[in-house]
């Protein structure tokens, strides 16, 4: 399984990840202080931090075709794992009517983060296979389809519209980066939008709440407005409006202290933007932005080289990470309405610090592949 390609990672990259990863050790740690237990959530986090360092290394000496050979393996395990939360307590979990974990007792293990992997290293096997069958579009995305749908139906049960939101996407995204189903897929896409707004515009006249909670963050009297959906973004942009150009320290920031929900997961940007200001926020978007140029430009080197399951691995890992980002970021600026999407390598919590890294570790795998001798590549991908 293991196999040397007699280069090193990456070291800008390599840097740039673990510049992150230490800026987010060290905010998540500062989120968690309005809790009692702050340095439970440290020790925790710190665990999950050494765990993801261990596999993404190990993930550094396997082979492409190995996950390729996998693929349809780990995708069914992450399947099973899915459906393993909606068992009775102590294998099932459930917190604020979600069900969503598996209970590990020292660890809530969250089977949709690896959903997210397993689905881009399946479907990158998928396009590779069936860009030889070409005669059957519309059944070729059928079959798409039916992929993401088998792990979306799942996840949509567990009530996380967030995870089936980002992981829909990412598979959408592969499909038109393959350059596949092209028009297929623009007809179902067009439709799809088409449809629901439509039904959202209906539910509005309708007095609906979908059509409040879409608009109301936009509205100009967001801050007259007392309803409960939107005071979670009110205190989120008071912490960043505070934070000013450097902050107010580390450590001193106050949103964290009952008034802001979830500081130290979905909403950590904005304590980042009250304890370091618009410096610590420009940081952490640059140098993520770094990471993601890298790994599109990682993913279009394997496509050169035409070795394409790399290439749709390396570039489904970036879309999906840039698509998480960009939803957390727009989410604390109030731009789009809250939900469940942690920051990648900033937040606190276990199953996304984890998988995060293990992408990352294959990323950086991908590349060193990459700048191996093409003659000497006969296992690869």
């Amino acid at each position: 399984m293991f196999e040397k390609t007699g280069q090193l990672p990456d070291k800008h990259l390599a840097v740039a990840i673990l510049a992150l990863l230490a800026f987010g050790w060290i905010m998540s740690f500062s989120a968690s202080l309005g809790h009692f237990d702050s340095y439970s959530y440290f020790f925790k986090q710190s665990i999950y931090i050494s765990i993801g360092l261990m596999l993404a290394f190990t993930c550094l000496k396997i082979p492409l075709y190995f996950f390729k050979k996998h693929a349809k393996w780990f995708f069914i395990f992450a399947l099973v794992c899915l459906a393993l939360v909606f068992l009775p307590e102590p294998i099932g979990r459930t917190v604020n009517g979600s069900t969503r974990w598996i209970n590990f007792i020292f660890f809530k293990f969250q089977p949709s983060e690896m959903m997210k992997i397993a689905m881009i290293l399946y479907m990158a096997d998928f396009l590779v296979r069936q860009e030889k069958d070409v005669k059957k579009p519309w059944m070729g995305l059928v079959k798409t389809l039916i992929i993401i749908f088998s792990a979306d139906v799942l996840i949509l049960l567990e009530m996380d519209l967030g995870a089936a939101i980002i992981i829909s996407l990412t598979a959408l995204v592969m499909l038109f980066a393959a350059g596949v189903y092209l028009a297929q897929l623009t007809f179902v896409s067009s439709s799809l939008f088409s449809i629901v707004g439509i039904w959202l515009y209906v539910d509005g006249l309708n007095g609906g709440v979908r059509w409040q909670r879409l608009t109301q963050f936009w509205q100009t009297d967001l801050w007259v407005n007392n309803s409960e959906k939107v005071y979670q973004t009110k205190q989120a942009l008071i912490g960043i409006a505070r934070g000013d150009w450097t902050g107010v320290g580390l450590g001193n920031g106050i949103q964290k202290y009952t008034k802001l929900p979830e500081p130290h997961t979905d909403m950590i940007f904005s304590i980042i933007g009250e304890e370091t200001g618009i410096i610590g926020m420009l940081f952490v978007i640059f140098t993520f932005g770094f990471i993601m140029l890298k790994g599109f430009k990682i993913a279009k080197g394997a496509l050169k080289q035409k070795r394409k399951y790399s290439s749709y691995v390396g570039f489904g890992i970036c879309t999906w990470l840039s698509l998480q980002f960009s939803v957390n970021i727009a989410m604390n600026l109030g731009l789009i309405p809250p939900k469940g999407f942690p920051l990648p390598l900033i937040s606190y919590g276990g199953s996304s610090m984890i998988f995060v890294l293990i992408a990352l570790g294959i990323l950086l795998r991908i590349d060193m592949e990459n700048r191996c001798e093409y003659s000497k590549q006969k296992n690869y991908v």
